[in-house]
C-alpha cells in the first residue's frame, strides 16, 4: 500500500510513522506529480488556513479533486476534515469540498481548551478510541450520503466528529497522536477494498 500524506503543514510526519508501522509505504507530498501512484491520501491536521494557501499555490487542489472523483480514498483529520468539507462557514479560502459536510472551524475554542476524550465508534470496536482534540472542528450536518461514524458525548446535540462518505473519511481529533492505529488501519481497509 503507498499511502500519500500531504506535507505541507502540520502533523504528516506522525502520520507517516502509523503507516509505516502499519506496514504501510509512505509518501510525502508537497506537489501534484506525487500523487502519481497512491493507493490514498491523508490531509493532516494542521492550520487550515494556511495549508489551504500552500494546496492552491502548489496546484494539489484539482488533482486531488480530480481523483477523488476516480475513487481514490481520501482521510482528512482535524484541519485535513475542514479541508474535505464542501461547506465552511466563515471560511473564504478554497477547500477541496468534497465530503457533503458542514464544518465548524475551532468549534470548542482556542488552543487552551484542546482536551481529551474517549469515542465509541462502531466501525472501529471496543475499546473506545482515545481521540485527542487540538483547536478542533466538529461536523454540524452531514449529507444524505454520510455515515457519522462517532459522536462527542457531553457536547450540544452529541457533536459529530467522524464520518465517512464512501471512500472519503473525516475525523475531527489527531488520531496520529496516540499509539492507537485503529482510525489509520480502517483508512487502509478502505484503500485496499
Amino acid at each position: 500500500m503507498k499511502i500519500g500524506v500531504m506535507a505541507l503543514q502540520g502533523a504528516f510526519i506522525e502520520h507517516r510513522r502509523v503507516l509505516e508501522r502499519l506496514g504501510a509505504e509512505a509518501i510525502e507530498v508537497r506537489l501534484p506529480a506525487q500523487l502519481t501512484g497512491l493507493d490514498g491520501v491523508i490531509v493532516p491536521g494542521g492550520e487550515s488556513t494556511t495549508m489551504s494557501r500552500l494546496m492552491a499555490a502548489y496546484g494539489l487542489l484539482q488533482p486531488l479533486r480530480d481523483l477523488a472523483r476516480e475513487g481514490l480514498p481520501i482521510m482528512g483529520t482535524c484541519a485535513g476534515m475542514i479541508l474535505l468539507a464542501k461547506s465552511v462557514p466563515g471560511f473564504t479560502l478554497p477547500t477541496l469540498g468534497l465530503m457533503d459536510i458542514t464544518v465548524r472551524r475551532n468549534a470548542f475554542g482556542s488552543q487552551v481548551e484542546s482536551f481529551e476524550a474517549d469515542l465509541d465508534i462502531a466501525a472501529l470496536g471496543p475499546p473506545p478510541v482515545h481521540a485527542v482534540f487540538i483547536r478542533a472542528p466538529l461536523i454540524e450536518e452531514a449529507g444524505a450520503g454520510v455515515e457519522v461514524l462517532g459522536r462527542l458525548p457531553g457536547t450540544a446535540g452529541a457533536a459529530a466528529v467522524a464520518a465517512r462518505q464512501g471512500r472519503l473519511l473525516a475525523v475531527a481529533f489527531h488520531p496520529e497522536l496516540t499509539s492507537d492505529s485503529r482510525v489509520h488501519r480502517y483508512f487502509l481497509e478502505m484503500a485496499r477494498s
